[in-house]
């Protein structure tokens, strides 16, 4: 087609110089609207109003609207780029745009159904006649074994005793990092826990999860979630609608009132890991698919695994199983000459 190539992290950017990463859809408009593609405001005000209007009402989690924003937003620079407008975009653009994309097939999957969610939503507005990406086809994808690394339990355990108890981010540390490997759950319900959330329901502490979608969870809580969150509770005070897990100071002696983010725990976490001597890959979900893994290593049942873990389907609680690992590698090493 002769088009021009894929924009860069640096030419994704706004014209005051700033990271889409950054962007508050939720301010104001005026604001907002400078997060506007060039080609998007070119269309007039109806499309900014409308352009503004789907990550501001469609889409209510932050993450989400962050990686759809800029998709949408790379795209639009290609489009005009290559000397197309809102109107005039075709499926054959799309697919041209799609073949030379970079990054792993669900990114590319990630941003087309961005796209395609925008332009559906700009024909409802009436804005195009058609949506351009509904005959576009991404990269076929089949998964049936996850790519998260799972720990064996001995590792786990090595890793939480070596935490240090001594100061309120080692507690923290092993509390967080025992909520997430026993209770399958995922790294932003564990920081959305208010401390209201850790509760008695009789003799029994429970969580009280808050999942995607606006979907609440509750489980008993493991003992060894009980005894590390009271020790951590046991050195500050938290009021019930105060974040759970929060960032402490640069000292590590006292919390900051604001809850810890994704980024700074997986930073703790490697910190951890590298700490206690291992090289072995880590990061926040491997305590999800770490602990489903023992679970069911442990004889626990495939469909109390994905009830505990909030899962909507069984296959999706099924690429984290990893008991069959073991056995694939001993097979492997029968192979002897």
């Amino acid at each position: 087609m002769g088009s021009k190539p894929y924009p860069t992290t640096s030419e994704s950017r706004s014209s005051c110089g700033v990271d889409l990463g950054e962007i508050d859809w939720l301010s104001t408009r005026r604001s907002a609207s400078a997060w506007v593609p060039d080609l998007v405001a070119a269309a007039g005000p109806r499309a900014t109003d409308a352009y503004i209007e789907f990550f501001t009402a469609t889409i209510r989690n932050r993450n989400t609207r962050l990686a759809y924003a800029r998709a949408c937003y790379q795209f639009f620079h290609w489009a005009r780029e290559n000397g197309l407008t809102l109107d005039t975009v075709r499926p054959f653009h799309v697919a041209a745009y799609i073949e030379q994309m970079p990054g792993s097939k669900p990114t590319i999957k990630q941003k087309l159904a961005a796209i395609r969610m925008l332009y559906d939503f700009l024909v409802i507005r009436q804005l195009v006649p058609v949506n351009p990406t509904a005959s576009v086809r991404g990269p076929k994808y089949v998964v049936k074994r996850g790519k998260t690394p799972v720990w064996s339990r001995e590792d786990a355990k090595k890793l939480l005793e070596s935490i240090p108890r001594d100061d309120l981010a080692g507690l923290r540390d092993r509390a967080l990092i025992s909520t997430m490997l026993f209770s399958f759950a995922r790294i932003s319900a564990v920081l959305s826990l208010k401390r209201k959330d850790f509760y008695y329901q009789g003799p029994r502490r429970w969580l009280r999860f808050h999942e995607k979608g606006g979907k609440e969870h509750e489980m008993p809580a493991h003992h060894q979630i009980e005894e590390t969150i009271d020790e951590y509770l046991s050195k500050i005070s938290i009021e019930d609608k105060q974040p759970l897990f929060q960032s402490v100071n640069k000292a590590g002696t006292a919390l900051s009132g604001r809850a810890l983010n994704r980024h700074n725990a997986w930073a703790a976490i490697r910190k951890r890991a590298r700490n206690a001597g291992f090289l072995t890959p880590v990061g926040c979900h491997t305590w999800r698919a770490t602990g489903v893994t023992v679970y069911l290593e442990n004889g626990g049942r495939l469909e109390h695994a994905q009830q505990m873990a909030a899962h909507e389907s069984p296959r999706t609680t099924k690429l984290y199983d990893r008991t069959k690992d073991e056995i694939t590698i001993g097979e492997v090493e029968r192979i002897q000459l």
